[in-house]
C-alpha cells in the first residue's frame, strides 16, 4: 500500500497567492517585504485552520530568497519551529535565547516560529520579554496563537499583530472545487457547499472532511453521499418540513419529525436548523438580501420558490417560535414534546379564522351564537343609511301626528295630489310608518301604574315605618354566668372573623364576671377600655338576643396591676426563663446574646 498524504498537507499553501481568504494579511506582508518594512516580532492570531502557520513558513522562506537560489529551496536550516504547548518552561526559553545569538549560515534571517504561544508560563513570558523587544538583526520572531487574550499585555505591545479571519463558505467551496479537479473527482456543487459549511471557517477541517467523504463515496461526490456520511440534515428535509407546515398537515409533520429522530438526529439540532431555514426564506423575500444566502445556485432557486409561498408575517412568527423552542430545549424535561408542540404551533399559524384562536375579548362568546344556529350577517353601509333614513321618517311622522292630535294615523287624504300618484311601494312604506307611530303613541298613553306596583309601594312604606317598642314589655329571662361567658366568647369570635383582630383578642383574653344583671370586666389599661366601649353597643345588642334579657348592663374598670398578666417585657421573659433554668445565664454569656 502506497503512502497516502492527506489533502491538508498535500495542498498546504506554498506562496502567499495560495493562501485562501486572507488577502488583506498576505498583501500587507508582501508589501512589508518589498519595502523593507518588516517588523522583527509578529503575532498571528485567529481561529484554527485559517493559515497562521502556513503564512509564517511562507514568510520565513520569502525573506531569505534573493533570486539566485533554487525555487524549491525551503531554507529549513533557517526556520525554527517551537511548540509552546510542550516547551513552555523558563529553561526552554533560555535555550531559545542562546540559539538566537548565532547568525544564519545560509540566507539573511533566522525565523523562530513559536506555535500556541499562549501556553507559555508566566515566568517564560517574562524571560522572553527582553529578547523579543531587542532581538539581533538576523532574528525574526513569529508568534502564533488561537487565544490572544491569554497573552500578557507586555508581549502584545512588543509585537505587530495580524488578526486572521474565518474563511467564508464561498472561498472554502471554491478551493475544494480546485482540489477536486486536481484529484480527478467529480463533485456536486451542493456537496462541496455542505462540506464548507460543516468546516465552520477552517480550511484544514474542510480538506479533512473532503478526504473522509471521498473515501466513502469514491470518485463521484454527491450531495446525498455527503449528508449520509456527515450525518447532517440537508436542505431537502427542511424544504419538506416547511411544505407540511404551510399545508397545516400536523399528523404528517409529527411523522416526519419521528423519522428524523429515528435516523439519530438530535431534536435541538433540527429545531435550530429549522429556524435558520426560515431565516434563509426571509432573506429571499427581498432581492437586496438574497446575497446573504450562502448556498449553491440550484438550492437558491428552491429557496426562492418556497419563499413565494410563505408570507413575511408567517416567517417572522415562525422564527420567533423556533428560536423560543431552541432557548428552552436544554431546560425542558420532555424535549421531544417541546419540539412537537413548536411544530404544531407553526402549523397552526395559517389556520382559517374560524379555527384560529382570536385574542379579542367578547362579552358574549361567538360559540353561543353557533350553538343557537345564528349566523353573522354583515350590514353594508347602504343598508345602514336606509335604516337611519327610516328612523328619521318615523320621528317626523310622530311629530306630525302629535301636532294634528290624531289618535290613530290613517292614510293621507285622497285630495293630496302626491299621495294619489304614489306607487304601491310608497303606500306600503307609509302604512308601516303609521303602524310604528301608533305603537309609540299607545306606549306613551299607557299608564306607568298597576295594582301590583301600588301594592309593592305600600308594603315598602310599611316596612320603612319605625316600630315603637314599649320598654315595659321587654323580656327579662334569667341566665347563668356560664351562658353569659359563652355568648361573650362567641361575639369575640364573630369580630375576629370580620377582621377585627384586636377586638377579638380582647374578648378572648378578658373573661367577665356576673353581678346580678351587671356584667363586670376588669381591664389592665385605659386604651383597652376605650376600644371596648366603642364596641359596647353591638355587644349588648348581641347579648340581649342571646340571653333573651334586655336589662343587662356592662361595667368596665381599669386595674393597672393586671397589666403584668398580659404584657411582658423582654427582661421579664428572661427573668421567668432564668427562674426555671439557671443555665440560661451561661448560654447567654457563651454566645454573647442580647436580651
Amino acid at each position: 500500500m502506497e503512502h497516502f498524504i492527506v489533502s491538508a498537507r498535500k495542498y498546504r499553501p506554498q506562496t502567499f497567492k495560495d493562501v485562501v481568504g486572507q488577502q488583506a494579511i498576505t498583501n500587507t506582508l508582501l508589501n512589508a517585504i518589498e519595502n523593507n518594512h518588516l517588523a522583527q516580532a509578529l503575532l498571528f492570531t485567529g481561529p484554527r485552520g485559517v493559515g497562521k502557520t502556513s503564512c509564517a513558513r511562507i514568510l520565513a522562506k520569502t525573506i531569505n530568497q534573493d533570486g539566485n537560489e533554487d525555487p524549491d529551496e525551503d531554507f529549513a536550516f533557517n526556520i525554527f519551529e517551537l511548540d509552546a504547548a510542550s516547551n513552555n518552561s523558563v529553561d526552554d526559553i533560555r535555550s531559545l535565547i542562546d540559539q538566537v545569538r548565532i547568525p544564519p549560515q545560509v540566507g539573511k534571517y533566522k525565523v523562530y516560529i513559536i506555535d500556541e504561544v499562549h501556553m507559555l508560563s508566566q515566568a517564560a513570558f517574562n524571560a522572553f520579554l527582553k529578547t523579543l523587544e531587542e532581538p539581533p538583526k538576523h532574528a525574526i520572531f513569529i508568534l502564533a496563537t488561537t487565544e490572544k487574550h491569554k497573552i500578557i499585555p507586555t508581549i502584545l505591545s512588543r509585537c505587530q499583530i495580524f488578526d486572521f479571519k474565518r474563511i467564508t463558505v464561498t472561498d472554502a467551496k471554491n478551493h475544494l472545487i480546485e482540489v477536486a479537479k486536481q484529484e480527478g473527482i467529480t463533485a456536486d456543487e451542493d456537496a462541496l457547499q455542505i462540506i464548507a459549511q460543516k468546516a465552520d471557517g477552517a480550511m484544514r477541517d474542510a480538506l479533512s472532511i473532503f478526504d473522509r467523504v471521498v473515501s466513502f463515496s469514491g470518485k463521484n461526490l454527491t450531495r446525498q453521499a455527503v449528508t449520509e456520511n456527515l450525518n447532517v440534515l440537508d436542505y431537502e428535509t427542511y424544504f419538506k418540513t416547511t411544505d407540511l407546515i404551510l399545508q397545516n398537515n400536523i399528523p404528517q409533520l409529527l411523522i416526519e419529525f419521528n423519522e428524523i429522530l429515528s435516523l439519530g438526529f438530535d431534536g435541538h439540532h433540527f429545531i435550530a436548523g429549522l429556524a435558520s431555514h426560515f431565516r434563509d426564506l426571509l432573506v429571499c423575500k427581498n432581492p437586496a438580501t438574497v446575497t446573504l444566502l450562502e448556498v449553491g445556485e440550484q438550492t437558491k432557486a428552491k429557496y426562492l420558490t418556497q419563499s413565494q409561498n410563505a408570507s413575511h408575517q408567517f416567517l417572522v412568527q415562525g422564527i420567533t417560535l423556533a428560536n423560543d423552542c431552541d432557548l428552552k430545549y436544554k431546560t425542558s424535561r420532555n424535549q421531544r414534546l417541546l419540539v412537537e408542540l413548536c411544530l404544531m404551533q407553526l402549523a397552526s399559524i395559517l389556520l382559517p379564522d374560524g379555527e384560529k384562536k382570536n385574542d379579542k375579548p367578547y362579552i358574549i362568546p361567538p360559540s353561543y351564537f353557533k350553538e343557537k344556529g345564528i349566523t353573522a350577517v354583515k350590514i353594508s353601509s347602504e343598508v345602514k343609511e336606509k335604516a337611519l333614513e327610516q328612523k328619521k321618517e318615523v320621528i317626523q311622522e310622530q311629530h306630525i301626528v302629535q301636532e294634528s292630535n290624531v289618535d290613530t294615523p290613517t292614510a293621507p287624504a285622497s285630495t293630496n295630489q302626491e299621495v294619489i300618484t304614489a306607487t304601491n311601494t310608497e303606500v306600503k312604506k307609509l302604512e308601516t310608518i303609521a303602524k310604528k307611530v301608533n305603537i309609540l303613541q299607545r306606549e306613551r298613553k299607557t299608564s306607568g301604574l298597576s295594582l301590583s306596583s301600588i301594592k309593592r309601594k305600600k308594603e315598602h312604606q310599611e316596612n320603612k315605618e319605625e316600630k315603637v317598642i314599649d320598654p315595659t314589655n321587654l323580656p327579662k329571662e334569667g341566665f347563668t354566668e356560664e351562658k353569659m361567658q359563652e355568648g361573650w366568647a362567641e361575639y369575640g369570635k364573630m369580630q375576629d372573623k370580620k377582621g377585627e383582630r384586636i377586638i377579638g383578642s380582647m374578648f378572648a383574653m378578658n373573661i367577665p364576671t356576673l353581678n346580678g344583671m351587671e356584667i363586670c370586666l376588669e381591664l389592665p389599661n385605659q386604651s383597652m377600655k376605650v376600644d371596648l366601649e366603642a364596641a359596647q353597643s353591638g355587644l349588648l345588642q348581641y347579648l340581649y338576643k342571646k340571653l333573651n334579657n334586655y336589662s343587662i348592663t356592662l361595667k368596665i374598670t381599669v386595674n393597672e396591676e393586671a397589666s403584668k398578666k398580659y404584657a411582658f417585657t423582654p427582661q421579664d421573659k428572661y427573668e421567668k426563663l432564668r427562674e426555671k433554668n439557671p443555665l440560661i445565664d451561661k448560654l447567654r454569656s457563651d454566645f454573647d446574646l442580647d436580651i
